[in-house]
């Protein structure tokens, strides 16, 4: 019976440390390059203050549409989503 035992702990501990362990490492260490690598991206971007000139000749009519659908917030979307197929197409193991 202890034999049954010890080989049953002996597969479990084998699982984790052979597959658990090794994947808990790795996705670690690609959400820690990814983290790092976005926040070097940002640093590079332009301001929101640049934008301010362009944004204030549009007439109040306008802003009214552009509220009205939600434009602001679809835009972010589109371009996160924009940077995250770039950062995951970038990443070796992934893309």
């Amino acid at each position: 019976m202890f034999g049954i035992l010890l080989s049953a702990l002996n597969s479990v501990l084998a699982w984790v440390f052979r597959s658990l362990l090794v994947k808990f490492a790795l996705f670690f260490a690609l959400y820690f390059i990814t983290n790092e690598f976005v926040g070097f991206i940002a640093a590079l971007l332009p301001n929101a203050s640049s934008l301010n000139g362009t944004l204030s000749s549009i007439t109040a009519s306008t802003w009214f549409f552009l509220d009205a659908f939600h434009l602001p917030m679809g835009i972010s979307a589109l371009v996160s989503a924009y940077a995250t197929r770039f950062i995951i197409r970038r990443m070796p193991v992934i893309g």
